[in-house]
């Protein structure tokens, strides 16, 4: 990596350090009143944090293995959204076909940086393919649902995550790949501090849930609180050299779109959850559920802040 993003990534690395030692602190002070559950949740979270930061930092070696890397982050959400709910055989067929076909083609295509290919794979033609599919397996029970939960995991878990990695792919005057890695870093790191800031600001000030039969956790005051907390926070990274825009507005603005659409992210695939009755998607990430439970933020912020970016800095 450039001097910079080793510099970026030292950053990070005091953040989540200061993120353990905190949890650490909080677990002494018992006089202060807090639920231990609630500590033991954020000290599990922090632990995950520090896994998906190493294999991020190792990731950016090299853009085929970052590639790689969100291909079986990938691989493994989709099945965790695909297993929630029970398939019927006629299914089958077609779920090879995402699993196998369009997934990794995506990424392929994402390696090639052939834009005009992977923006459209999945949305047009693996839309059409899989109802098409279900149709020719000649079995019409609840076809339309089971056509649109695939159609809908294939579009989250793949097409949308896939821009991620996308980003190490932008081109414009004020581009390279050192830039471009930590636009990527920037996107992940400010996709998982605002989860974090956002349960803070609604443990601390919250009173009005959003959706109380969704996430009785997420708050009008954490939702508000957390998005100008990640604008701040992207703003001073930005001072940091952490970003390549032009101006500070424009890392505060992409900044709070991530803050939104992350929180966005995690809401819908709540009431996913809620619907399916689990707590969970899965059990890898210790602390935090399944992958899916701990990307959700990440697969809504994605193609949002590819789009922008790609237009700030190609202007």
């Amino acid at each position: 990596m450039a001097q910079e993003n080793w510099a970026f990534a030292a950053i990070i690395v005091c953040l989540l350090g200061l993120a353990t030692l905190v949890g650490r602190v909080l677990r002494d002070q018992t006089q202060l009143g807090l639920n231990p559950a609630a500590i033991d949740a954020f000290k599990s979270r922090v632990r995950s944090w520090w896994v998906i930061c190493a294999l991020l930092t190792v990731s950016f070696l090299s853009p085929t293995i970052t590639v790689t890397l969100f291909g079986l982050l990938s691989f493994w959400a989709l099945r965790e959204f695909i297993t929630l709910t029970p398939t019927r055989l006629s299914d089958h067929r077609a779920l090879f076909w995402v699993f196998f076909f369009f997934t990794p083609l995506q990424y392929v295509l994402v390696g090639w940086d052939a834009y005009e290919l992977y923006s459209v794979l999945i949305p047009v033609f693996g839309f059409l393919f899989i109802p098409m599919r279900i149709a020719i397996a000649g079995d019409p029970k609840r076809f339309l649902e089971r056509a649109s939960k695939i159609q809908a995991g294939l579009l989250v878990c793949v097409y949308c995550l896939s821009y991620a990695p996308a980003l190490l792919y932008l081109e414009g005057p004020r581009t390279t790949y050192s830039g471009n890695a930590r636009l990527l870093f920037f996107l992940v790191t400010l996709s998982m501090l605002s989860e974090a800031v956002q349960l803070a600001w609604s443990r601390l000030y919250g009173k009005h849930v959003i959706a109380p039969l969704i996430n009785q956790s997420r708050t009008w005051e954490g939702f508000l609180g957390s998005s100008a907390t990640i604008a701040l926070i992207g703003a001073a990274l930005h001072q940091l050299g952490a970003t390549p825009f032009a101006e500070l507005w424009q890392a505060a603005f992409v900044s709070l779109l991530i803050a939104v659409m992350g929180f966005a992210g995690a809401m819908t695939l709540s009431a996913v959850k809620r619907d399916r009755r689990v707590q969970d998607y899965g059990t890898l990430v210790e602390g935090h559920g399944g992958v899916l439970d701990r990307i959700d933020a990440l697969c809504f912020a994605a193609p949002v802040f590819y789009h922008v970016a790609r237009h700030f800095l190609s202007a």
